[in-house]
């Protein structure tokens, strides 16, 4: 059975950091389409950034300069880092394949304020 599980939100003041995490037990992990998405209350849930099988980024627009996606294929593990949070960031962030392929974990909510 498929698990993503999301991890390293937390609470953090507007201009923080916070690395989070995706364990993703899929054996063909290393040839998908990986995504980080969040979807903040009241808002649909969005793509935050993309990374291929072969390393291949992108990240939205708005948030360009600020957040970075990374993979480690040997763990099973995608990462996003997210720089300079602002309270806009806040939301509930979560990993799946590009097309979203898998059942969604329980996400980790990101909280920006001071």
């Amino acid at each position: 059975q498929v698990q993503l599980v999301e991890s390293g939100g937390g609470l953090v003041q507007p201009g923080g950091s916070l690395r989070l995490s995706c364990a993703a037990s899929i054996s063909i992990f290393s040839s998908l389409t990986m995504a980080w998405y969040r979807q903040a209350p009241g808002k649909q849930r969005d793509v935050v950034a993309t990374i291929s099988s072969g390393g291949d980024t992108n990240v939205a627009d708005p948030l360009k300069g600020r957040f970075t996606i990374s993979r480690d294929n040997a763990k099973n593990q995608v990462y996003l880092q997210m720089n300079n949070l602002k309270p806009e960031d806040t939301a509930v962030y979560y990993c799946n394949t590009l097309s979203a392929a898998y059942q969604w974990g329980q996400g980790t909510q990101v909280t920006v304020s001071s």
